[in-house]
C-alpha cells in the first residue's frame, strides 16, 4: 500500500516546515503499518493555477497527479493563515478538481476507493474550519474520508511559538496523528477488499 503527503507549506526547501514536522508523525505511523510513503513540498514544484490536470510545458502538477493515482492514501498537510488553508492547499484542491471527471477502467471517478486525511498547524485557532474545508473538497473529488482522519496543533489565539519550539499539545497531536494513520490504513484496506462501484448511470 502507498501513501502520498502533499505538504502545502509556503516555505520552500530547505527551510524548516512546522507542518512537515507534524505530518511526519502520521508518516511514521503509516510506515509502521507497512505503508510506503512519499512526501512532496508543493512549493518546490512549478504548479501554476488552473483546474485541469496538465497545463502544458513547465507544469509539474501532472507528476504529482500521477503520484496521487499510484497511492491509496492521501494526506493534505497545511498551515493555517488568517483562519484558512494556505493558498498552496487551495491551489492543490483546484488542480485536483479535474479528477472529478477522470475515470478508471471500470468507469469510476479516479479518486474512488482512495482515502484521505488532513494535518493542520498554526498559532491561531481555526483548525477545525481548515479540516472541514479540505475534507469537504476531497469528498467532492471522490475520496473517502474515514472518521477522525486528521490531526492538528496550535497555540490558541494570537501569535506564539512555532510547533517545534514548544511541547504544548504535542502529546495530543501525536496520539491523534497516530489514530489518524490507523484509521486511514484500516479504511484503505477495507476499500481494497470491497471497492466502491461505479456510480449508477443517470441515462
Amino acid at each position: 500500500m502507498k501513501a502520498v503527503v502533499l505538504n502545502c507549506t509556503l516555505k520552500k526547501s530547505p527551510d524548516r516546515s512546522n507542518t512537515q514536522l507534524l505530518a511526519d508523525v502520521v508518516v511514521k505511523a503509516l510506515e509502521g503499518r507497512g505503508v510506503e510513503v512519499r512526501a512532496f513540498r508543493v512549493v518546490d514544484h512549478d504548479v501554476p493555477p488552473g483546474v485541469v490536470t496538465d497545463l502544458g510545458e513547465g507544469d509539474e502538477w501532472p507528476m504529482l497527479h500521477d503520484e496521487l493515482l499510484a497511492a491509496e492514501i492521501l494526506v493534505i498537510a497545511t498551515p493555517t493563515w488568517v483562519g484558512h488553508p494556505s493558498s498552496v492547499a487551495q491551489r492543490v484542491i483546484e488542480r485536483m478538481d479535474a479528477m472529478i471527471s477522470e475515470q478508471d477502467a471500470d468507469g469510476r471517478p479516479v479518486a474512488y476507493n482512495r482515502v484521505a486525511g488532513v494535518v493542520v498547524t498554526g498559532n491561531e485557532d481555526g483548525a477545525h474550519h481548515v479540516i472541514s474545508e479540505v475534507s469537504g473538497a476531497l469528498v467532492d473529488i471522490g475520496y473517502t474520508i474515514p472518521g477522525q482522519s486528521w490531526t492538528y496543533w496550535n497555540m490558541g489565539p494570537g501569535p506564539g511559538p512555532d510547533y517545534p519550539d514548544t511541547v504544548h499539545g504535542h502529546e495530543w497531536s501525536r496520539s491523534t496523528g497516530e489514530a489518524m494513520a490507523a484509521n486511514l490504513h484500516a479504511v484503505a484496506r477495507a476499500l481494497a477488499r470491497s471497492p466502491i462501484p461505479a456510480p449508477p448511470s443517470s441515462g
